[in-house]
């Protein structure tokens, strides 16, 4: 009996090239013998093309991680502030998201402990200052500039952002602007404080802030009585851009505070503060925005660039105290001169 030769016949698998992977099937890499420097280039350059692809989708992702570093807390009671008993007082407002909570500080040398008295105070105040932090921390790292305002002969609003100190939300330049109105809202309705004595200050991405709030308000007809910048940017593409400038900062950067395009409707009084050796912002972008603001206010104050000239960014108030004090109250006696003109 023969055996049958009809069975299939068993051919060996095919084996895939020993270290070859995924990546050689999408930019395949020939055997060593065969290769071309040609194609070890692509087969590199594909690689690092593929990584730094990643990396961006990685920085799209979590960007808002690496623009806003809160601190937050339980409670941030006003006793907590490294300023004189019954000058600071905790204030709440509500926003769209939850209620806010921050701190108003009173002029240097008054006091008030009942609502009735604040209220009187604030009713003959000189100037109200609505202030917007940077983008770290929370209100109470910001006790010497309320102080510094203070003697300048201001009340101060300070609330903090939404997902700061024990505020509800997560922060979102969107968010933020929000909670800026909501701001403004509470002081000229809820306060009653008139429109043309409050001066909006913003320290680095607060300037974005302040310069925003301030443009939206002057092209609704309804503008503050000024505008304090300290420290801040042309827009957060070019503070990014600075920063990153091997990332395509303009095709995946969500927040982009565009304080270049706002402070061409600013028609208040402006005042800018800049660290010539900051290293965070650097002062050219703060230049820059100042370039594009309107040479004169619509009440006939020219605008002022301050530069302070051994001064970082963090370091503003510990360097150069007297000379921001100095300038911040010239600047209220101008906005004072133009009031008693008209």
């Amino acid at each position: 009996m023969t055996e049958s030769t009809d069975r299939p016949m068993l051919t060996a698998p095919t084996r895939r090239p020993a270290g070859r992977g995924l990546w050689a099937w999408i930019v395949p890499l020939p055997p060593p013998e065969h290769r071309r420097p040609a194609q070890v280039l692509q087969w590199f350059a594909f690689r690092v093309l593929l990584a730094f692809g990643g990396l961006c989708v990685l920085i799209a992702a979590f960007q808002r991680s690496l623009i806003y570093h809160p601190f937050q807390v339980a409670a941030l009671p006003a006793a907590e502030a490294a300023l004189p008993s019954g000058s600071v007082h905790d204030v709440t407002l509500e926003s769209n998201v939850g209620t806010l909570h921050g701190w108003h500080t009173l002029p240097q040398g008054e006091r008030a402990e009942t609502r009735a008295e604040i209220d009187e105070r604030l009713a003959v105040a000189r100037f109200v200052v609505l202030y917007f932090s940077g983008n770290a921390a929370h209100r109470g790292y910001r006790s010497e500039e309320m102080r510094l305002l203070g003697r300048a002969g201001a009340h101060t609003f300070l609330f903090d952002y939404r997902g700061y100190a024990e505020n509800p939300g997560s922060p979102s330049e969107w968010g933020i602007n929000e909670d800026a109105h909501a701001a403004w809202k509470y002081l000229t309705q809820e306060r009653g404080v008139p429109a043309a004595k409050i001066v909006l200050c913003g320290e680095s991405l607060g300037g974005g802030v302040a310069t925003r709030l301030a443009g939206e308000l002057c092209a609704a007809g309804t503008p503050p009585g000024g505008l304090i910048l300290r420290s801040t940017f042309s827009s957060l593409l070019d503070a990014a851009g600075y920063h990153f400038p091997w990332l395509p900062v303009r095709l995946v950067l969500i927040d982009r505070f565009r304080s270049d395009r706002w402070i061409t409707q600013v028609t208040c009084p402006i005042l800018s503060i800049h660290g010539a050796l900051d290293t965070i912002v650097p002062m050219r972008l703060g230049q820059k925005l100042f370039s594009l603001a309107p040479a004169v206010s619509s009440s006939g104050v020219a605008k002022r660039f301050v530069e302070l000239p051994r001064t970082d960014h963090n370091d503003v108030l510990g360097t150069a105290f007297g000379r921001v004090e100095l300038s911040v109250t010239e600047f209220f006696e101008s906005i004072e001169a133009a009031s008693q003109r008209e």
